[in-house]
């Protein structure tokens, strides 16, 4: 009992003698003062301070940051300097640099508090300023308005007070202390493994291994904690959802292994290649940060209360702030491995471009980053085609695809665009532009053997910007990229286009085929129809192609054709048509124009084909009006008078005049019919259409445009040429009349034979008894047979003439009734020219009347 109230002395005689020199510090800090240099102990001032130093002790100043000195001064220098006092904010630095330099017996060891408490009571002595309630910073006991004087046993007396936390005494029955007590206590209780366990075990399972405690579990497909260990529903859910991280990268990395590890003929390629690379990146820097996570594991948290204790810096609330941006990262990889484990090359990189649009700076960060090196070997792909023309695609990635034809169909058939590989951030056009770049580049090193596309493909990279070496490109310059591929096309293509101007002259050969096979060189045609029309009138095999081309030389030679370039004339050749055993030679003769490397790109195959029915509608129509200059030719010399006739009675002369001017007003309407047509074909069509043509071959910028150009201008011809498909009605129509004019031809060859004959017989008799007999004679029986015979002979040519005639009539009405349908409206004209003083139309209307 001595020995408790002894204790009990003791401990008022410490508290005490603690007031004593709190009092005695107060009354010496205050004599510094310059304006009270003898302050008064029983004065209200120095009560109140008095007061403010007890309260500063009473208080509890804990700190929810680590202690870190050099911090805490930082902060006061700076809000010295933003309130505007840089010369105290020099003046605190200068000072705190010899404060911390200070060491060794008499310094002051624990620096960071003695900054910390004098930060508090400055802001305590701001607070009081500005009138707020300074117990928010220096929470207080009971002090009121006691005296001082009577404090000097309330250290003792308040220790079981609500209003603080005294700190000398450190009160086992302190209320916070308790709290935490008893929540440690019931965490425990509820509880069978502690969350430093737990924690170790996400951190296992975020690197896809099963903990003790954490493990796989296959029914939820994903971590969880075992069901036979007691742990709180709260502790349960928040475990799983940090385990999902570990989930994803088991997802991510299991990718990555087995594109990694597939046999060659499986192979990811290039971009899958860079994409798994990228990934594996982002998973080094994830292990990275599970090592520190781990080392930091094994840490105590760094408190300043003495009465907190925790073996374990990291908690599983600390986890989900970590794990925090790792979790979008590993979710978006995730969702990339899931939509890319069936594509490759382009597809692949454009659909990882699609996650890239996306708002929060983080996730575009880390896609941009991504997609930097996912593209970097498309972009080379690119890089390398437009200004090499190689093709590195060895794994089917590029959205340019190659494939082995003959030369004449490099430029047509030999690249395509494959639309499945082009990625969402090319447009179309662009990928025009780089297919045509390549194309260009190949088609001057194969087809012209040439090499000046190399020269160019510098200047284009040099005006861009960038050069001819790898890696000069990347995701994210598209505007580059554009700009390389307009310069590399726009050098390139003038290049190309000067090469076949220039080089292999090909607006040349395009005349000489108009010339030729369009029969523009008019002395050509018509002395090759002079000397080649008696061979085309017999059978087809009986015809020699090596004669033919004699009578092509010949007429080379006759005409102004000879002045050609050489090399042009030896391409034209002779070619006879299929033909069965009743064509005749006009059935099967046709010219053709030899096209070598690299025309054979525009004279192809099927563009050739369209020449030779155009030439073969032209040759008919030239055959045509041939037929009827032979048949002018031959009326023109039997000047036929009634004096040849005058002992033939009246009856026979009237029927040879009726029909020999029946033979002359249809060869004038045949000819009327053929001059305007051929004017409309020779002029209207292919004179109009070789302009045009010649016009856009002086605009064309690349060799597409040329080809453009020139199917353009074929097409033109055969649809104003009624070869297309929609004129079969009235080109058949129109082939008809052209066999009535071939037939009149002939009737009016046997009346003028006939004629002629029937006159030398009239004037000579007795010579042609004299005469072997002739089977195909008929006057050979006297005046009075001859003209009997004469007689039949005219009824019936008069007949046939008017037959043709009529059936003349016919079709040259349904010819001209189908003109008005057409849709150009050159073939409309035609129809006026044809009909200019409406004796067709007349004509038609009467026909109708009747």
């Amino acid at each position: 009992m001595k020995k408790g109230e002894e204790r009990v002395m003791e401990e008022e005689d410490d508290q005490q003698k603690a007031a004593d020199l709190v009092h005695e510090l107060v009354l010496r800090l205050l004599s510094q003062n310059p304006q009270t240099p003898t302050p008064d102990p029983t004065s209200p001032s120095f009560l109140k301070t008095l007061r403010y130093a007890h309260r500063i002790l009473r208080s509890r100043l804990t700190p929810s940051v680590s202690p870190d000195a050099s911090a805490i001064a930082e902060s006061l220098k700076r809000r010295l300097a933003t309130h505007g006092r840089s010369s105290d904010a020099l003046a605190f630095a200068d000072l705190y640099a010899k404060f911390s330099s200070k060491t060794g017996p008499g310094s002051v060891n624990n620096k960071w508090s003695l900054l910390y408490l004098l930060r508090i009571v400055s802001e305590d002595r701001q607070s009081a300023v500005t009138g707020l309630d300074s117990s928010l910073l220096l929470p207080n006991l009971n002090l009121g308005d006691e005296p001082v004087s009577s404090s000097s046993s309330s250290l003792g007396r308040n220790k079981k007070s609500n209003n603080g936390v005294l700190l000398v005494s450190k009160d086992p029955e302190n209320l916070r202390d308790v709290a935490f007590r008893e929540y440690a206590s019931l965490i425990k209780e509820e509880s069978e493994v502690t969350e430093e366990v737990l924690v170790r075990d996400v951190l296992y399972a975020c690197q896809g291994i099963d903990g003790k405690y954490v493990k796989f579990n296959s029914e939820i497909d994903g971590y969880a904690v075992v069901d036979y260990v007691k742990v709180p529903r709260g502790t349960r859910t928040m475990v799983r959802m940090l385990s999902e991280l570990g989930w994803l990268f088991k997802k991510v990395k299991s990718f990555v292994s087995e594109s990694m590890d597939r046999f060659p003929g499986e192979h990811v390629g290039t971009v899958g290649q860079a994409f798994c690379a990228a990934l594996q990146d982002e998973l080094s820097d994830y292990y990275k940060l599970l090592a520190v996570l781990e080392a930091q594991g094994m840490n105590p948290i760094p408190l300043v209360s003495e009465s907190a204790t925790s073996s374990c810096y990291l908690s599983l609330r600390r986890l989900s702030v970590w794990f925090a941006e790792p979790m979008v990262k590993m979710r978006l990889m995730a969702v990339l491995v899931d939509k890319c484990k069936v594509l490759r090359g382009g597809a692949m990189a454009g659909a990882i471009h699609l996650h890239a649009q996306h708002g929060d700076p983080l996730v575009h960060e880390f896609m941009m980053s991504l997609l930097r090196c996912v593209c970097s070997p498309l972009f080379e792909m690119v890089r390398s085609w437009v200004l090499e023309g190689e093709l590195e695609d060895t794994f089917g990635e590029f959205f340019v695809v190659g494939q082995p034809v003959k030369v004449d169909l490099l430029w047509r058939e030999g690249y395509k665009l494959h639309h499945g590989m082009l990625p969402s951030f090319i447009s179309p056009s662009l990928a025009q532009r780089i297919l045509r770049t390549g194309k260009s580049i190949n088609f001057l090193r194969v087809c012209c053997d040439d090499h000046g596309w190399a020269g160019a493909a510098s200047e284009a990279a040099a005006a861009s910007g960038t050069t001819t070496r790898r890696g000069g490109l990347g995701y994210g310059e598209t505007d580059a990229l554009e700009h390389l591929v307009a310069e590399a096309a726009k050098r390139i293509d003038k290049h190309l286009l000067d090469v076949l101007y220039t080089r292999y002259k090909f607006k040349e050969h395009c005349l000489a085929i108009k010339r030729y096979l369009l029969l523009g060189q008019g002395d050509f045609v018509q002395y090759l129809m002079d000397i080649v029309g008696p061979k085309l009138s017999e059978p087809a095999n009986n015809i020699s192609s090596f004669e033919l081309a004699g009578f092509l030389e010949a007429a080379i030679r006759a005409s102004n054709a000879q002045y050609d370039d050489r090399d042009m004339l030896d391409r034209l050749k002779v070619k006879m048509m299929p033909h069965g055993s009743g064509d005749r030679g006009w059935d099967v003769f046709s010219l053709e124009y030899e096209a070598r490397a690299p025309l054979d790109t525009v004279f192809t195959e099927s563009v050739l084909s369209k020449y030779l029915r155009v030439f073969n509608f032209l040759w008919k129509l030239k055959r045509v009006e041939h037929a009827l200059i032979g048949i002018w030719k031959t009326m023109k010399p039997n000047c036929i008078t009634s004096n040849s006739f005058a002992k033939l009675q009246a009856s026979v002369k009237l029927q040879l005049l009726s029909a020999l001017r029946r033979c002359q007003v249809l060869w004038n309407e045949m000819n009327h019919f053929v001059t305007n047509f051929q004017y409309y074909i020779m002029f209207e069509v292919l004179e109009v259409s070789w302009c045009n043509f010649s016009k856009e071959m002086e605009a064309a910028k690349d060799l597409d445009d040329l080809l453009a150009a020139h199917e353009k201008y074929l097409n033109f011809i055969v649809g104003k040429s009624l070869l297309g498909e929609q004129s079969q009605t009235i080109r058949k129509s129109l082939f008809v009349l052209f066999e009535l004019i071939l037939r009149f031809r002939s009737h009016a060859d046997r009346l003028y034979e006939g004629i002629y004959e029937l006159q030398i017989r009239t004037k000579e008799p007795g010579r042609e008894r004299n005469k072997t007999q002739e089977s195909s004679s008929w006057i050979n029986e006297g005046r009075k047979a001859i003209t009997q015979r004469a007689g039949e002979f005219l009824q019936s040519m008069s007949q046939d003439m008017d037959s043709i005639a009529k059936e003349y009539t016919t079709s040259l009405d349904a010819f001209l009734s189908l003109l008005p349908l057409q849709q150009s409206v050159d073939l409309k004209f035609l129809f006026f020219r044809l009909d200019f003083t409406e004796f067709y139309s007349r004509l038609h209307s009467k026909g109708k009347e009747s």
